[in-house]
């Protein structure tokens, strides 16, 4: 809105420099890149980011399991623990020993994290893993993609807008660095005469 502003108002002044309007001029350009350009940006980017991650939910929904765990005992010497990869990012989960077989039908042992409070031996609890039975997260779930995605795309626009910010207020400081250059050089032709009586200034 200033550079409109400003072209206008310095369209017929009679103290306009031809610096004040081509930074007006800049200024216009910066403003329209950024209302035209940043959103395109923030769309592809956000449109390549959901079809990537959409592609890995369904390739995890393919390749892990939720199979049935049953606790041998807790291990000692943990306590409840956040799963930052629930829903809510709230479900505690403890360290457990666990037995649980395979969706190729072997049986497994190991250590992995029960979504109990307090896990008995014998307690079953439902975990994620691959076809051979080793113990993987859960997979993505469709809107927390959807959610990246977005944040990808709106990461993107900031980003393009920046830069188009950042290389007007370059131009401009390389407009205002070339004008006081200017400014100093004829400060230097008037500088010996400067206030002298009848110097002719």
């Amino acid at each position: 809105m200033r550079a409109i502003s400003g072209l206008w108002r310095w369209r017929h002044n009679p103290l306009r420099r031809a610096t004040d309007l081509a930074e007006a001029w800049v200024a216009l350009a910066a403003l329209l890149l950024i209302l035209a350009v940043t959103p395109l940006i923030g769309s592809l980017v956000g449109g390549l980011a959901q079809d990537a991650l959409q592609e890995s939910v369904r390739e995890q929904r393919a390749s892990r399991h939720m199979v049935t765990a049953t606790v041998v005992r807790k291990v000692e010497g943990t306590s409840l623990e956040v799963d930052p990869e629930a829903a809510t990012g709230r479900e505690m989960r403890t360290r457990v020993v666990a037995d649980w077989t395979a969706p190729d039908g072997t049986a497994h042992q190991g250590r992995v994290m029960a979504s109990l409070d307090s896990p008995q031996p014998g307690d079953r609890f439902r975990m994620w893993t691959d076809q051979q039975g080793h113990a993987v997260a859960r997979p993505l779930d469709s809107a927390t993609a959807a959610t990246h995605a977005v944040l990808a795309g709106f990461g993107a626009a900031l980003l393009t807008a920046g830069l188009v910010e950042g290389g007007r207020r370059l131009v401009v400081w390389r407009m205002v660095r070339r004008r006081y250059a200017r400014w100093d050089q004829a400060w230097d032709r008037a500088g010996p005469d400067w206030g002298r009586t009848g110097a002719g200034s």
